[in-house]
């Protein structure tokens, strides 16, 4: 069994940020809670901590902000309490500052999928990535129940 040294600290958390009221303009989508507003709390690399008020939104939902003029999407993996999610960013957070709003988009992340999709090369998110021609707009989530 694993004990703590009796000389570490416990880890403190970053103070909470308030999130504003008012809804941004996220992707439109049904299935959850899509007016949710929260602010960033804490950026690590990749892992983005997110505060909201009140509602959290559900894990393996998207979130998205605006990093520098580009759509960035958050993939919330944690719900870590004090209002507080811990997620995931699908592309790079450089630029990335605290207090930034974030958008609740009411689904996962859903990605291109169907005979279209042969051959072509994508990011993480579903956007071409080689011959820009837009993908076929049928997404399915990409945490579904595949039904084995």
């Amino acid at each position: 069994m694993a004990t703590a040294a009796p000389d570490a600290k416990p880890r403190t958390r970053s103070k909470k940020v308030a999130a504003t009221s008012s809804t941004g303009s996220g992707p439109a989508t049904s299935g959850g809670p899509s007016n949710l507003v929260g602010r960033v709390a804490q950026v690590i690399g990749a892992v983005v901590d997110v505060a909201f008020e009140g509602e959290l939104p559900p894990i393996l939902s998207a979130l998205v902000t605006d990093n520098q003029g580009n759509r960035l999407v958050l993939e919330v993996a944690q719900h870590l309490g004090e209002n507080v999610v811990r997620t995931i960013a699908m592309d790079s957070t450089d630029g990335l500052t605290r207090g930034q709003t974030v958008n609740a988009t009411g689904s996962q992340i859903r990605v291109p999928v169907g005979p279209k999709t042969l051959g072509r090369i994508m990011n993480v998110i579903g956007e071409p990535i080689a011959l820009c021609r837009p993908v076929d707009r049928s997404r399915n989530p990409g945490h579904r129940d595949q039904g084995h």
